[in-house]
């Protein structure tokens, strides 16, 4: 009998990732989304298909982590192998806006989840996507699965609630439940919104004459990016290790916005000088027009500086690594924003 997953979150771009990972390894893949008047499941499509007009590896359910009885009946019905919660209200900056419903997303969702496997199946196993924003404001480098947390952002303290209640059950309730740190993770599907791809689709957009300046936050802050592929592996990896435990999912390396601007420029033949400090720091191009500005707009409440991780528990017990460099991510995310101008022509 094949394995059923269920994926909270699967229109994301983990989700979306994960669940074409799950269907090549054999699963049947159950996939939860927030009912909205659009659809967006362009990440999707290519796995999608109404169920009924053939069988199916893949289906799509209507349901939110912010509602119980939904949460409840989705698991009761479907009775899966595995759960993955990848739902969340995932961008740091908005959390400061909406507190409350990061709060209900990301920390009270987690905790739906966790009571319906107790009270429908406990052998269920369920994967916890956490966050290297738990370290927030950073007690030692780099940090691993015994580094403090010091959260610095409603999103970070939610997931800090998630990654604990998570152990709680698994300790209470003795489940096979376990979290995954990951560190940032991005790809061609990234949402538009996060830096990365923000600054690859601006610079892209620029080269094109599509756009003349993108307006950018802090171009100090230094984070460790890695490839959402190379991640949801890891995340398949956590669920299949012979006991439940947490991980940090990380390349290691750090670069700073600024760094990775630069490479992203390089990648695209655009030359570009940098001009002034701080705040008032500017990029401009070979005509010496002003292309990148920083605005206080974009910066956070309050900021997490530096952010980079150690693996190698993970690279030890489950025999993870990622394939990917910076690079091959910055080629990957550039060559999918230039076959989108491509295409449209």
């Amino acid at each position: 009998m094949k394995k059923k997953a269920l994926i909270f979150g699967v229109t994301g771009q983990d989700g979306a990732y994960l669940a074409k990972l799950l269907i090549k390894k054999g699963y049947i893949v159950h996939g939860v989304k927030r009912r909205a008047s659009s659809m967006n499941t362009f990440r999707i499509d290519d796995i999608y298909s109404d169920p009924l007009l053939k069988k199916n590896n893949f289906y799509l359910h209507y349901g939110d982590v912010t509602d119980s009885i939904s949460v409840f009946s989705t698991i009761n019905k479907i009775r899966p192998h595995e759960i993955s919660n990848l739902a969340a209200q995932s961008h740091v900056a908005v959390s400061f806006d909406l507190p409350e419903y990061t709060t209900n997303a990301d920390a009270s969702g987690t905790l739906r989840i966790l009571e319906s496997i107790v009270r429908v199946d406990k052998k269920i196993k369920f994967y916890q996507a956490g966050s290297s924003e738990m370290f927030g404001k950073v007690v030692e480098t780099p940090q691993t699965e015994k580094t403090p947390f010091y959260p610095r952002s409603p999103y970070g303290v939610a997931k800090v609630y998630s990654h604990w209640i998570t152990i709680n059950y698994r300790e209470s309730y003795k489940i096979f439940a376990s979290n995954g740190i990951l560190f940032n993770h991005e790809s061609p599907l990234r949402g538009e919104t996060f830096v990365t791809k923000k600054v690859v689709k601006a610079l892209c957009n620029i080269k094109l004459k599509k756009q003349k300046k993108l307006f950018i936050g802090n171009l100090s802050a230094k984070r460790d990016w890695g490839h959402a592929e190379d991640y949801v592996i890891a995340m398949w990896k956590i669920l299949q290790y012979n006991k439940p435990d947490d991980f940090v999912i990380c390349t290691g390396k750090q670069y700073s916005i600024k760094e990775f601007i630069n490479m992203v420029s390089k990648s695209l033949k655009m030359k570009i000088k940098w001009r002034g400090k701080g705040i008032n720091e500017k990029a401009y191009d070979e005509n010496n027009n002003c292309i990148i500005e920083c605005s206080k707009k974009y910066f956070r409440p309050a900021e997490v500086d530096t952010l980079i991780g150690n693996s190698s528990k993970a690279r030890r017990l489950l025999k993870w690594k990622p394939k990917h460099n910076i690079h091959s991510l910055i080629k990957d995310m550039i060559s999918y924003e230039l076959n989108i101008h491509k295409n449209a022509k």
